[in-house]
């Protein structure tokens, strides 16, 4: 048996076939590794490849060596300056004379650590590896792009490679019985009354007809071997056509809050959580679309640069947010036709009296039309009102509004896994 290895697409002196195998043999050590370099890295090289580190003892695998003790001999390679028997002194200060610039030890053992560069895209493939947006369901057909291909019965024309064989073959069978049918008929009753002829005494009479049988069968046969096998007629093609098909049409909402009480570290986390949270879409939803929402007392919808870049700040009023919010989702997302998002980042801080407003919208405008509400609260202090009020918001609707805590850089990714793991099957 003969195996032939495509090896087009390996670049020079590298191995493609074990790179993938040594990706798929540490995948979880590459995943932790990927996960930490996630935490020290800035906004801007959030999304790129790099060195990954592994330590040693966990790549390292079992060999088969000779143990401690018993009685055995070795052979070692021999020099131009000892003899057997010979004795040398041992270095001065306990250990050899390397260029190392630590200072010896006499206890402890360890191993070095591997690295290895891996590309953007695995990075990203590890990073969000086992996520997707909950809940996500087929939509109506309305304005739909997504097609799909489809059988559809077969053709009398097509290219080559659609020909269906057996269908053609099952059509020239068809036709040569349909053409030929009449002519075998007359052929049978033709054998019949020759039999018969056969059967009967022989005479001069008997005999002549026999002789204008045998020849009118003779060129009833002929005339049925004249049919052709098949004919342009009998091909018959796989007939392949692109119907308009349900898609997932998804609309993530991102509302930051960038008021005055958002210290610049806390709107740096808001934009990390928020850069993940783009990257993930973009990469995994190509059928998705993402409204940005930026807000201190007064709310406004900006582009992806605005949102992460602009300085603009201001008082704190929440609602103004959810309002817009809402407001969008009337006029452009009609929860029939879309699979809607709202994904919220604060530091809880909000105008007294306003955070009830807050829960009554949500409940009343935003809730009704969303598959998911994930809020995130970016704090190290005591909670206030508006993370009270969205704990009820939270119990009257568990399944679809989720509220987690970020204390410092490092929880981002864990509570980013956290909102949008994969949810088992049969989830509600």
């Amino acid at each position: 048996m003969s195996y032939i290895i495509d090896r087009r697409l390996n670049a020079k002196k590298k191995s493609t076939v074990n790179r993938q195998r040594f990706l798929r043999r540490y995948r979880k050590h590459i995943k932790r590794a990927v996960e930490e370099a996630v935490n020290q890295r800035s906004i801007k090289e959030i999304e790129q490849g790099g060195q990954v580190t592994i330590p040693n003892r966990d790549i390292s695998e079992p060999v088969f060596h000779h143990g401690d003790g018993g009685q055995r001999q070795r052979i070692f390679p021999g020099n131009k300056e000892y003899m057997e028997g010979d004795e040398f002194r041992r270095p001065q200060g306990g250990g050899g004379g390397g260029s190392g610039k630590g200072k010896a030890s006499n206890q402890g053992e360890g191993l070095d650590e591997f690295t290895f560069n891996i590309n953007q895209e695995e990075f990203l493939d590890f990073l969000f590896e086992g996520l997707e947006l909950p809940y996500m369901v087929k939509k109506k057909l309305r304005d739909a792009t997504q097609t799909e291909t489809r059988r559809a019965g077969f053709t009398t024309s097509g290219s080559p490679e659609k020909l269906h064989i057996v269908r053609s073959l099952r059509a020239a069978h068809a036709r040569r019985i349909a053409l030929s049918g009449k002519d075998r008929r007359q052929v049978r009753e033709l054998k019949k009354e020759l039999w018969k002829l056969e059967d009967a005494p022989s005479n001069p009479e008997n005999a002549k007809l026999r002789e204008l049988l045998r020849a009118e069968i003779e060129a009833l046969e002929k005339k049925i071997r004249k049919l052709p096998f098949i004919d342009d007629f009998d091909l018959k093609f796989t007939n392949l056509v692109r119907v308009p098909v349900p898609s997932s049409k998804a609309v993530m909402f991102c509302v930051m809050d960038v008021s005055g009480s958002m210290t610049q570290a806390i709107k740096d986390m808001a934009k990390r959580f928020f850069i993940l949270l783009y990257l993930f879409l973009t990469r995994n939803y190509k059928q998705i679309e993402v409204v940005f929402i930026r807000h201190h007392t007064h709310a406004k919808e900006v582009d992806e640069e605005e949102f992460f870049y602009s300085r603009e700040t201001g008082g704190t009023i929440v609602s103004s947010a959810l309002t817009l919010s809402g407001d969008v989702i009337r006029d452009r997302y009609p929860a029939g036709d879309w699979n809607i998002y709202v994904a919220q980042a604060s530091d809880g801080d909000n105008w007294d009296g306003d955070s009830d407003a807050c829960r009554q919208i949500l409940i009343n405008k935003v809730l009704p039309h969303v598959q998911y509400y994930a809020y995130v609260e970016i704090t190290t202090g005591p909670h206030q009102n508006l993370w009270l009020e969205y704990e009820r918001v939270r119990e009257a609707y568990p399944e679809t509004f989720a509220m987690h805590q970020i204390e410092e850089a490092s929880d981002i990714y864990p509570v980013f896994r956290k909102l949008f793991a994969r949810k088992m099957e049969g989830a509600a």
